[in-house]
């Protein structure tokens, strides 16, 4: 299924460019607000997760605001499914350009006492959080290498700095995102590769924390918590950063985080 914004004016040839979003969930979301502030700058969208239903809403409110974007079921863990998505999104359709911005924004937290800590359940945050990031990461090369351009960003988090009691999962996952960006970046930027790695630093006001702990909403005040559109803002001009000026690393927080 394709969804696509207006067509050009007659004789008018329009180049449009692509996006990959891999991570997207709720509305009101970061990978959500990521796909909307692409869509704004008039890329056409491959907008990537693992519920149809979430994926499908998502398209449809860049749709309705003239936008342009298409869901693609994608589980981030599985290799056939991101060579599946990277195919459908590096071969050009019509006058959609082949990808030239990645975005892993996949991940999975909570806390658990560490003596509770199932080997399955640190194997799942590791496969979330760490291995669909390689999974993306050597898709992305693999395609964008060759053509000498292209920018490629990982969500990260305060935990992909340090571990916090209850978080050991997490973080380690984390961390190995952060050492999987840095590697990618020390080897591939010299050859027109942008990697970024976005730290994460406080809580994101969005629909998991809004549903979870409705009660940091009034604690934190205004302006306290992160907001998804301010994120996915820096996502922007990461890839907009002219090749004399690069950022690899970031960090975002409120105002009022401590750190």
């Amino acid at each position: 299924m394709r969804y696509a914004h207006c067509l050009p004016h007659r004789g008018q040839v329009v180049s449009t460019p692509t996006a990959i979003v891999i991570g997207v969930g709720a509305q009101r979301g970061l990978g959500a607000a990521i796909c909307r502030r692409f869509a704004a700058e008039r890329y056409h969208v491959f907008v990537a997760g693992r519920t149809t239903e979430k994926i499908e809403h998502v398209v449809r409110t860049i749709v309705e605001t003239g936008g342009s974007a298409e869901p693609v079921l994608t589980d981030a863990t599985r290799e056939a499914e991101v060579v599946r998505l990277f195919d459908r999104a590096m071969s050009p359709g019509g006058e959609r350009e082949a990808a030239d911005i990645v975005v892993f924004n996949a991940g999975n937290n909570r806390r658990v006492d560490f003596r509770e800590i199932s080997a399955e359940l640190f194997e799942d945050f590791w496969r979330v959080g760490c291995f669909g990031g390689f999974l993306v990461a050597r898709e992305a090369a693999r395609r964008l290498v060759p053509l000498g351009r292209g920018t490629v960003i990982f969500t990260g988090a305060s935990a992909s700095l340090r571990g916090k009691p209850g978080y050991a999962q997490f973080a380690a996952a984390k961390a190995g995102l952060r050492m999987i960006a840095q590697s990618m970046a020390r080897e591939y930027g010299p050859q027109g590769l942008h990697v970024a790695h976005v730290v994460i630093d406080g809580g994101i006001d969005g629909e998991r924390l809004r549903s979870r702990r409705p009660d940091v909403i009034n604690e934190r005040g205004e302006d306290g918590l992160l907001d998804i559109d301010a994120i996915a803002e820096a996502y922007w001009q990461i890839h907009r950063q002219r090749l004399s000026a690069w950022t690899h690393e970031i960090d975002l927080r409120p105002f009022k985080e401590a750190f």
